[in-house]
């Protein structure tokens, strides 16, 4: 059975056919994709039928940058209810976190994540696009990384320190027309879809992030788009984010709260390959970098707002996540503000 991609995936596409000469309600009509479907946040198409219309076009257009140049007209917002939690993310790090634990609800289909820098130099790493399944058709690899590359750019300001772009493909356009759409070298014929980033680029601090809509968003998320496979570690996360700071983080007590046994929350969790602790630490983590690059809270306070009963217990935690004490952390924070 073919999987689903949202339909906002391929929003701009009409007009852009239209200006390149084509006719684009024609061309989504061939593929049976009705065109107010591409306005619609809820509205989904076949990721075959997504792909074919974006290989059609390019090649009746004579357009082989078409991906790229539907990517240069998109943002964040083609991702839905995503896109809030994306955007109010306190770090990068977050949300390429959030797009790796939830792009399911844009397309099951696709999957982005961190890996290590394919070329091997230190302080750089991978961010990595692919399909879930059969290798992406190159048009929807060009508007998917290229998107990835938008959204980092508009959520940083500008530039965030691109080393390069690898790409599984060979050129379907004169190569200056994908480095100057990326603003960097642009490697073909590699093994997947990657943009080479700084490390420190997951620790840098998203500017105007709002926790408060991030939670709601996450919220709608979480219960009306129930991960395939993934769903229990994901409310499981939800509820200590939640809790954090103002009510038991302990597995009997968010055992309660899903109406279940600790030990049947474990071993479901287990079959997820994650534990309450694994999950507990890594919201722990996320929101002690935003209380301690974003605020001016006196470290007991932000001890107490992650729930530990220590402030030596958050030093060696920090130092544990980090690999410094939390006031070097927040002065990291500090000198990127200003």
């Amino acid at each position: 059975m073919d999987s689903m991609v949202r339909a906002a995936s391929l929003r701009g596409l009409p007009e852009l056919v239209d200006s390149l000469g084509g006719d684009g309600a024609g061309l989504l009509a061939q593929f049976r994709i009705p065109p107010a479907a591409l306005d619609s946040d809820d509205a989904v198409v076949g990721t075959t039928a997504a792909g074919r219309v974006l290989e059609t076009a390019a090649a009746e257009l004579g357009a082989y940058d078409l991906g790229l140049r539907l990517a240069g007209q998109q943002n964040a917002t083609v991702l839905g209810p995503l896109a809030l939690a994306i955007e109010n993310s306190p770090t990068f790090g977050d949300a390429l976190d959030t797009a790796n634990r939830f792009l399911f609800v844009h397309s099951p289909a696709l999957t982005v994540s961190q890996i290590p820098d394919p070329a091997g130099r230190s302080g750089v790493v991978g961010l990595l696009y692919r399909g879930t399944g059969e290798p992406l058709p190159p048009q929807v690899v060009d508007l998917g990384l290229g998107l990835f590359h938008r959204i980092i750019v508009l959520l940083h300001g500008g530039p965030y320190g691109l080393r390069s772009v690898h790409l599984p493909h060979a050129p379907l356009a004169p190569i200056a027309t994908y480095t100057g759409f990326f603003g960097a070298d642009v490697r073909f014929g590699r093994a997947d879809a990657v943009l080479r980033v700084p490390g420190a680029l997951a620790d840098t601090a998203v500017p105007g992030g709002n926790q408060v809509l991030r939670d709601i968003a996450l919220d709608y998320i979480t219960s009306h788009f129930p991960a395939p496979g993934r769903a229990l570690s994901g409310r499981v996360h939800l509820l200590l984010t939640q809790s954090l700071g103002s009510s038991p983080v302990t597995l009997a007590a968010i055992a309660r709260l899903l109406r279940t046994h600790p030990r049947t929350l474990q071993r479901r969790l287990d079959a997820e390959r994650t534990t309450f602790e694994a999950i507990l630490d890594d919201v722990r983590r996320a929101t002690a970098a935003r209380l301690i690059t974003q605020t001016d809270l006196p470290f007991t306070q932000v001890t107490a707002m992650i729930s530990l009963a220590e402030q030596s217990a958050l030093s060696r935690a920090v130092r544990r996540w980090f690999g410094v004490t939390p006031r070097e952390l927040r002065a990291t924070g500090e000198g990127r503000s200003r």
